[in-house]
């Protein structure tokens, strides 16, 4: 809707015009300040321009008002344009919100070590990338979602000594020392059990094999990993594994240091790149004394070789603690001579998890974490990526697991399936035929009608607000407040047996839409029955 008026009134007013929503409905559903923004080059007051503005929309049939208040143009759409539009939407289902954007992106997300399972801090990060995704899909852009696989290292050697301990102790019965820093949880049992399996016991003592283990080790993290996220609905089409980059480092260097003489250079037997000249805090080591690259220069061969893939946009979703680490990857970027205004980074904060208003307790499966999987048993995928997605991701994120086991409207996640399971209901009882309520009118319903339409409609802007703004909780907002709409309405108004029974279906037909659209694209399936239904 919000794209069809912009049209018309930038047709109407050879100009681009910023459309805004009154927070009062009795306003319109669209108003825009373009007098004020007129004023001077027109030299007269936004009041005098509002007023003329508003007698040259007569004749435009979207609109059944033109209104100019205190120097906005306030637009109210005709019922006309709503039953038309909604009609439309009703029979082109799968393309309902969606547009033909067609930039290429390419998405980063979770890029989790393959160490250990997900724990609620990568989940977060991987619902809001899906939940990004999944938006970008149904606008029309050219995505593809990555996995940057972590698999070089410390950590992977990390793992092998890790299982190797573990196997000692509770397989062999040995006393071991452990390390400072180990991997612990109960997933390593698992590991450890399969090891023996695959390579015999003399695998746990044996430090040359140590490496051969901790591959063997990932790969097999890496399908708990793969796992866990398709149990939350969450996939990828492409993997990137670091192990595989490091062979292209030399032509990486060589290509920085040709594009950018003085990019890097040697000191103190090692290789720096010279990012401070870019905004970093100081200049950071790319290759040690012994010859090894550090992470850095995985990540920098990683971005080279994300730039000569020829993508128009690249976003990575990384935890807040790499804030830091932002200023040398566009350094980098820039001194392989990319635009860094390309790569856009998104933060996603750590989780605080309650359970009955007390702290929830540390998985005995992850050692010193709390697990995806945990979550995922105890109160089902779709709460999850609700919750995860319900708030700004740089922001800090607290909730009580409890809360989203109740059946009722404290329950944000069954409140909106309710209202979609509600509509189903009352449609299971109509008295009139389906092909009645597709070809019934959506005219002279009433304000309240009138105002749950326009509601239903407003997926579209909402879809692509939500995305242009990086903000998906926009996305559960709008839901929330649909579903709250939806079942105000139920009770305000009979709709079996009425005079106007077909017509109120179709409504209903048009919010379960929304709903049902809007879910999907948050990775949720809507569902048209409850197992409990209890009034909310």
């Amino acid at each position: 809707m919000k794209q069809r008026v912009s049209a018309l009134l930038r047709e109407k007013l050879g100009r681009e015009v910023v459309l805004e929503k009154p927070r009062d409905r009795s306003f319109g559903h669209f108003a825009t300040p373009i007098a004020f923004s007129l004023a001077k080059e027109l030299r007269k007051s936004p009041m005098v321009i509002a007023d003329e503005l508003a007698s040259s929309f007569s004749d435009v049939d979207e609109f059944s008002s033109v209104e100019a208040v205190k120097g906005y143009l306030n637009f109210r759409l005709s019922e006309d344009f709503l039953a038309e539009y909604a009609s439309w939407a009703l029979n082109n289902a799968q393309k309902f919100a969606t547009q033909e954007k067609g930039d290429k992106i390419l998405l980063e997300f979770v890029s989790a070590n393959p160490t250990g399972p997900l724990h609620i801090g990568h989940a977060r990060g991987a619902v809001y990338g899906d939940t990004l995704y999944r938006l970008a899909k149904h606008l029309g852009y050219d995505i593809t979602a990555e996995y940057y696989v972590n698999d070089a290292g410390n950590q992977i050697d990390l793992l092998g000594l890790s299982i190797q301990l573990h196997g000692r102790e509770n397989l062999l019965d040995e006393t071991v020392e452990y390390p400072e820093s180990y991997y612990r949880g109960e997933y390593l049992d698992g590991l450890s059990r399969a090891a023996m399996e695959k390579f015999g016991a003399e695998i746990f003592h044996d430090a040359s094999r140590r490496r051969e283990l901790a591959l063997w080790a990932k790969d097999e993290v890496m399908q708990i990993i793969v796992k866990d996220l398709a149990d939350t609905n969450i996939h990828f089409d492409t993997f990137v594994y670091e192990s595989t980059l490091y062979d292209d480092w030399d032509r990486v260097m060589h290509k920085m240091e040709t594009n950018a003489p003085g990019s890097i250079y040697e000191k103190e037997g090692k290789v720096w790149l010279a990012s401070e000249a870019k905004g970093d805090d100081h200049d950071r080591v790319v290759v040690r004394e012994d010859g090894r690259p550090t992470y850095l220069a995985g990540d920098i061969v990683y971005h080279n070789q994300k730039f000569e893939r020829g993508y128009d946009h690249y976003i990575n979703i990384w935890g807040a603690d790499h804030h830091g680490y932002i200023p040398r990857v566009k350094a980098a970027i820039e001194y392989l001579g990319y635009d860094a205004s390309k790569l856009e980074v998104l933060l996603s904060q750590m989780v605080s998890l309650l359970k009955d208003g007390e702290p929830y307790k540390m998985s005995k499966r992850a050692g010193n974490v709390i697990l995806m999987s945990d979550i995922v048993e105890e109160i089902g995928a779709d709460a999850l990526r609700f919750i995860f997605a319900s708030k700004k991701s740089d922001t800090a994120l607290e909730f009580d697991l409890a809360e989203f086991k109740k059946e009722d409207s404290s329950n944000p996640i069954f409140y909106i399936q309710y209202a979609h399971a509600r509509i189903q209901t009352l449609l299971s009882k109509a008295t009139c035929s389906r092909e009645d309520i597709n070809a019934a009118s959506l005219k002279n319903l009433g304000e309240n009608a009138d105002s749950l339409l326009f509601d239903a409609l407003l997926l579209p802007e909402v879809v692509e607000d939500a995305f242009s703004s990086r903000q998906v909780q926009k996305l559960t907002d709008y839901l929330k407040s649909l579903a709250a709409s939806l079942h105000k309405f139920y009770y305000d108004v009979r709709m079996i047996g009425t005079d106007d029974e077909a017509k109120l279906l179709k409504l209903m037909l048009v919010v379960a839409l929304s709903l049902k659209t809007g879910l999907s694209l948050m990775g949720i399936e809507a569902k048209d029955r409850m197992v409990k239904e209890e009034e909310v």
